[in-house]
């Protein structure tokens, strides 16, 4: 009963904030006086006139800077010689060619304005004008449509000035047909993304945004109907990052998330002087700090919601225009070092940040993040890359880009991740999105609990609209923890099920626990997802190797158990999983009450590693 109810809860997560927000009267807007402030002058996108000459002033000095103009310059040298661009569809989407559209045009349009060389300029039209004769922006994958209208906003309001009236005329229509009234299409029948807490939401509003404040002064009904309305949507989404700045479809989707909010945000102010109190939006101020809470000592993410396979933090300029907004600069100091070693993009000079000098205290080893996908993350240091590092899952499983993992977890030691999330698969493959009890998605692999570090139970994985709590945690003390109710996962076998992590022995070590209240006899299996090579010893031990580095696995409970292993590899069209294989340890009954308790002990460089630890019941942690 207790879970039916937090279900019902957590079910209704979305709809409540959607249904608050979009009835909160302090986001209705006046369409007749929405654009009194309009900065009447182009450019008035991101980077206006006056912000344009004051980096310039910055740059006379600053050689940071400098290396980051040069870099731009750089690629839009590159643009030059690029190919037109072609309206091609591949699977169900043209955001292919929206996002090189946009890549071109940011490039090209900063490089116009830093220098005022007309190669550039005459580059971004001849983009423009191809962009804006296609048949379509593919408005049934919205996505595509609005990171299009994004492009040509920015490259009508950045090359205005060497734009002739014809070439204005029809990038105007162009964008009015294809983007600004599919949109507002969109708004009055209501499409899912208006009301929905995920990504799409921020992209497509940001977009409208951009491509409406673009040409507001010769076509302002456009604006005056799109800017209220992305206005009362985007809370939606804002309402997210509540309570403390964690993005429920992971991490990479953060990024494109949290840059789309940025793009929007930024574009409001600078064309009307105002974000109407969008930025106040309860945890957003501090998520800036979530991307970089996930990042194990190997440079991994914490995958979970359909990251890429090992995925790596890339440059995220937005923590620039983050920083700046919440005057917070360890986030654009840590944005230096990510630039200059994953790659400096146009965004980071339009919402440049000086580095500060400064001495930061480091972030604290452990983190809990709350929300209705809850995060964990643990560690024994900041700056030793051989640090321990688990990272644990908890939620529901229909949250977008979800895979069945709750309770799932990651670990690095020793600069190997030893347990590993696989990541997403291909977008195209049959049923990806079908993910309603029973639905396709939950076929795949990589989407299912058997890909997941996380228990089987009567050879079945998890329900697919479970849910799962923290129960408790322990942040800060020597043995950190975390456990986590996920019996909604197991119903039909279990009437409880709850998981234990925890770092032991001064963090040198991690205990995972699992316990079960079993309705009746069944199968029961515990797994771990690694790339390690794995030698199965007697007596419930297993030896890891992996990059020359050691993990031992050992038995603790339930005793005479042993470890057996499976290679996880699959045929195409899925993604093969090659050398991933998955240590198991199979209870052919197992009944009333178990327990399973697995210690995980690297062997650290003195040749030492935990060998011994006695568990005691969850309750008692």
């Amino acid at each position: 009963m207790r879970n039916g109810f937090v279900f019902v809860l957590l079910g209704l997560f979305c709809f409540f904030n959607t249904f608050v927000f979009s009835n909160d009267k302090s986001f209705d807007l006046d369409p007749s006086t929405i654009l009194e402030t309009l900065r009447k002058a182009h450019p008035r996108l991101m980077l206006p006139e006056d912000d344009l000459q004051n980096l310039k002033k910055i740059h006379e000095k600053d050689e940071t800077l400098k290396k980051y103009v040069s870099e731009v310059l750089s690629q839009a040298d590159k643009c030059l010689g690029k190919k037109p661009l072609v309206h091609k569809l591949i699977g169900p989407r043209l955001l292919s060619v929206s996002r090189e559209c946009l890549k071109r045009i940011y490039a090209l349009g900063l490089a116009w304005t830093w220098t005022g060389d007309k190669k550039y300029a005459e580059k971004a039209r001849e983009n423009l004008l191809t962009v804006c004769a296609f048949p379509d922006w593919n408005p049934s994958h919205f996505l595509d449509t609005a990171e299009m209208s994004h492009a040509v906003g920015i490259g009508y309001d950045w090359t205005f000035h060497y734009l002739d009236e014809a070439d204005r005329k029809k990038i105007r229509t162009g964008l009015i047909n294809l983007g600004m009234k599919p949109g507002m299409k969109a708004y009055k029948e209501e499409f899912w993304w208006t009301s929905s807490g995920f990504n799409w939401n921020q992209v497509c509003n940001g977009g409208l945004l951009i491509g409406a404040l673009a040409i507001a002064e010769t076509d302002p009904e456009y604006a005056r109907f799109i800017v209220p309305h992305a206005v009362k949507s985007l809370p939606a989404s804002l309402a997210s990052y509540k309570p403390d700045g964690l993005w429920m479809e992971g991490p990479a989707y953060w990024d494109y998330a949290t840059r789309y909010t940025a793009y929007g945000l930024c574009s409001l102010e600078t064309a009307l002087g105002t974000d109407f109190g969008l930025s106040n939006s309860e945890g957003f101020s501090v998520t800036g700090f979530f991307p970089y809470y996930l990042i194990g000592p190997t440079g991994l993410y914490m995958n979970f919601a359909d990251c890429r396979e090992n995925c790596r933090p890339g440059a995220k300029p937005c923590m620039f225009w983050l920083a700046k907004k919440f005057k917070q600069p360890f986030l654009s100091d840590k944005e230096h070092e990510m630039a200059q070693n994953k790659g400096i993009q146009p965004q980071h000079v339009i919402w440049y940040t000086p580095p500060s000098g400064e001495k930061h205290p480091a972030l604290s080893l452990d983190k809990y993040f709350k929300s209705p996908v809850e995060i964990a993350v643990f560690r024994s240091s900041w700056e030793d890359p051989n640090a321990l590092f688990v990272a644990v899952k908890a939620g529901y499983n229909q949250v977008n880009h979800g895979h069945l993992d709750l309770g799932n977890f990651e670990m690095d030691a020793l600069g190997v991740r030893w347990a590993r999330d696989l990541g997403a698969d291909n977008y195209n493959l049959p049923g990806y999105w079908d993910k309603e009890k029973g639905g396709k998605r939950w076929k795949i692999f990589r989407m299912n609990s058997e890909s997941h570090s996380v228990p089987l139970l009567g050879g079945k994985g998890q329900d697919e609209e479970a849910i799962s709590r923290f129960l408790k945690t322990g942040e800060g003390k020597d043995t950190p923890f975390v456990v986590v109710d996920i019996s909604s996962a197991y119903k039909e076998f279990a009437d409880k099920v709850l998981r234990g992590i925890c770092l032991i022995n001064d963090r040198k070590a991690t205990l995972v626990q699992d316990e079960f209240e079993i309705k009746d006899s069944c199968s029961l299996e515990w797994g771990m997802i690694t790339d390690a090579t794995i030698d199965v010893k007697e007596n419930g031990v297993a030896e890891m190797s992996l990059k020359g580095k050691k993990m031992i696995a050992r038995i603790l409970s339930p005793k005479g158990a042993n470890f057996s292993v499976e290679s996880v590899e699959k045929k195409p069209p899925e993604r093969s999983n090659k050398g991933v294989s998955r240590l198991t340890i199979k209870l052919n009954q197992a009944s009333g009450k178990t327990r399973i308790a697995v210690l995980l002990s690297p062997v650290w460089n003195d040749g030492k590693a935990v060998k011994h630890w006695n568990p005691k019941d969850l309750s008692e942690w």
